[in-house]
């Protein structure tokens, strides 16, 4: 058995390999991260949705429109109604039904706590589902 004990001159040269192990491994989390970022930056992306075999939900005959004007009193339709008379009145024009929508109509000239004590009136009355409505923005040419 022959055993070399002298120092070789090469042990200490530069290895001329790439370990790329480390380099595919970043590349990888880098592939993934752009993966999941990617939907999440596009805003608005134009689909064909397919059409919906549910049937819409029947649209009230005669809606319940109640109306604050700027003087701050009430209507329901054209009937004018006082505030302690709301509830009753409400249940009148809707049999009773207080999960029937009421269409809500203030006028510009109130302040946001006037009409959001109309809206608490209605919630004490048990009328929860109050939609606001408001006139269609239209823009010019």
């Amino acid at each position: 058995m022959a055993i070399r004990l002298a120092k070789r001159d090469d042990a200490y040269e530069e290895a001329h390999e790439i370990n790329v192990t480390p380099f595919i491994d970043v590349m990888l989390v880098l592939l993934i991260i752009f993966m999941v970022a990617a939907p999440l930056a596009t805003v608005d992306v134009p689909v064909n949705l397919p059409s919906a075999s549910a049937a819409p939900p029947p649209r009230p005959d005669k809606p319940i429109f109640v109306t604050f004007k700027a003087d701050h009193t009430l209507a329901i339709g054209d009937e004018t109604v006082t505030r302690e008379n709301l509830a009753g009145a409400l249940d009148t024009a809707t049999a009773s039904d207080r999960n029937q929508r009421v269409l809500l109509r203030a006028d510009q000239a109130l302040s946001y706590g006037e009409v959001m004590g109309l809206m608490n009136l209605l919630r004490n009355a048990g009328y929860l589902k109050v939609a606001l409505v408001a006139l269609e923005m239209r823009s010019s040419p």
